[in-house]
């Protein structure tokens, strides 16, 4: 059996445009409703959700029948938490604040095996399907996407040598917390925060550095990905949630 190829890691280093959704329910049953929904990529979030490794394991499995790629942001910049995850076939992951070169250099070698790097060598996993993929160990590092972070203006100052390190496969900015690091907290869609942001994010297109974020103003998701943004997340499972419910209970709460 032959390791499956990433479409999402090969389509952003092609400049398509991929289209997410945030997914934070933590639950394997919700992420099977919206794996089909034609996502080109979902976010598996432990940041700041309720998730556990058996947990994102459930919802890596609901989301391997469809064709959306499933990324998983670790809690932290944590090279035992990568490794489980990756051993977990996890096809992707993004790294939360990063802040500097050698903290993307240590993310990068996280998702590396020896000598290139410092992931541990496990023989049967779900992510060779139990010892099957017989080239798992020469493709790996070719199909595993490596997104970091940038979330703060220090961050955004090094960005785009954060990006020159070998392995990186996008940079993601995080406008919510760059508005908090600027004295602007709850306002990730101000002008000062994207004045910010976009120069950046030019910079790197212009080196072929794919960039994304996620971003919940759909008419303004459209603008970035029209200005070159390649990977945007347009939506959160929580998001829809919350405002299907608010929504259908004030329609039928003005009429009775």
């Amino acid at each position: 059996m032959k390791t499956n190829i990433n479409p999402f890691t090969h389509a952003i280093a092609n400049k398509q445009k991929q289209i997410g959704l945030w997914v934070s329910l933590s639950n394997n049953y919700a992420a099977e409703v919206v794996a089909t929904s034609n996502y080109d990529w979902a976010l598996l979030d432990m940041e700041h959700s309720p998730n556990e490794l058996t947990s994102v394991l459930g919802q890596l499995q609901a989301f391997s029948a469809s064709s959306t790629t499933a990324i998983v942001r670790p809690p932290w910049n944590d090279s035992v938490m990568v490794k489980r995850l990756l051993d977990s076939g996890s096809e992707g992951l993004l790294f939360p604040m990063v802040q500097s070169v050698e903290e993307a250099e240590q993310a990068v070698a996280a998702t590396r095996y020896p000598p290139r790097g410092i992931r541990g060598v496990s023989g049967s996993t779900r992510a060779n399907a139990f010892g099957r993929k017989t080239d798992y160990f020469q493709r790996v590092e070719d199909e595993t996407t490596v997104l970091v972070q940038i979330e703060t203006r220090q961050a955004l100052e090094c960005a785009e040598l954060i990006a020159d390190v070998d392995g990186i496969s996008g940079v993601f900015f995080g406008p919510a917390d760059i508005a908090a690091d600027i004295g602007k907290l709850g306002q990730p869609n101000c002008k000062e925060v994207w004045d910010l942001i976009l120069p950046v994010a030019k910079a790197l297109m212009a080196k072929g550095m794919p960039v994304g974020t996620l971003m919940l103003d759909p008419d303004f998701a459209i603008k970035l990905v029209g200005e070159g943004f390649t990977f945007v997340a347009v939506g959160s499972d929580l998001s829809l949630l919350a405002k299907g419910a608010d929504q259908l209970c004030e329609k039928v709460k003005t009429k009775i």
